[in-house]
């Protein structure tokens, strides 16, 4: 399963089991990409999920407080007033509760994976300009040397802002050129 629906919570069939197996599967594939250290687009996906269950359980909550309670009882003698709400949840909203009460803490965990992978990948990149340095920051090359090895990938790097509901976000369109041999006579500089 490569990605998860945006309306995976409420879209077919509403059963606890079903949308448990889906969940699960997506993770699956989320932590075995997390595992080939592929983040992008897996960890802004699952965040993406996992506010969506955040909003929805307090957006559910919010609602079922602002409906009205009727008097049910009241003891005089401790002077206690009881109140039952007139609006109980159903079925449905009961399997969506439970399935958020699973998913989030499932999701949770996957993050904190995520997150670990994101700093380690932060600590080991090391950015260096090379050459003359131009104005315009947003498009320019990318060389990739692993571990120190005479081979240097060649990208072209193209920058862009965009902004998704209440977010901005900054991406990075590379296009693969070649691949080229560092030596003496070969430096970063002169490639």
């Amino acid at each position: 399963m490569d990605s998860l629906k945006h309306d995976w919570l409420t879209e077919g069939l509403i059963d606890y089991e079903y949308k448990k197996y889906i969940l699960l599967a997506y993770l699956k594939d989320v932590s075995r990409r997390f595992n080939q250290s592929e983040l992008y687009p897996f960890m802004s996906d699952l965040v993406f999920h996992f506010r969506n269950l955040i909003k929805v359980r307090e957006q559910k909550k919010l609602m079922y407080e602002s409906f009205p309670e009727s008097l049910s009882k009241a003891d005089f003698q401790k002077l206690q007033l009881t109140y039952d709400k007139i609006v109980n949840d159903d079925e449905v909203m009961g399997q969506i509760e439970k399935i958020i009460s699973f998913a989030i803490p499932k999701m949770k965990g996957m993050l904190e994976e995520g997150k670990e992978l994101y700093e380690f990948v932060e600590e080991q990149i090391d950015l260096e300009p090379v050459g003359v340095s131009p104005i315009y920051s947003d498009e320019g090359y990318l060389f990739i040397n692993q571990d120190a090895s005479s081979e240097i990938a060649i990208y072209r790097y193209q920058m862009t802002f965009f902004q998704h509901a209440e977010e901005n976000y900054r991406s990075m369109a590379t296009e693969f050129l070649m691949n080229e041999v560092r030596n003496i006579s070969k430096t970063y500089e002169n490639i």
